[in-house]
């Protein structure tokens, strides 16, 4: 079962992403939640690093508890969320 402990995140400018990081056991999973998805899910944030990062903050429980439901043991490093998935 993945488990999201590290509150650390940060802002991938190359992918328009919000980075953030999963563990299950000893396995570590990359996340990646991209701008769309985070203005889905708060329309007003800003279109900034951190507008996306406080918007990531505020939500942080719905994205882990998203994150959580397509990670997939083993199967792959990292994960995208997209705004379909919300």
């Amino acid at each position: 079962m993945i488990d999201f402990p590290n509150y650390s995140r940060s802002y991938d400018r190359t992918r328009h992403a919000v980075r953030f990081w999963g563990h299950d056991s000893a396995i570590e999973a990359s996340f990646f939640i991209d701008e769309g998805a985070l203005k889905r899910i708060q329309p007003s944030a800003h279109s900034s690093e951190s507008g996306f990062l406080d918007a990531f903050d505020a939500n942080r429980d719905l994205i882990c508890a998203t994150a959580a439901r397509k990670y997939v043991r083993g199967s792959r490093g990292s994960y995208d969320l997209l705004a379909g998935d919300f």
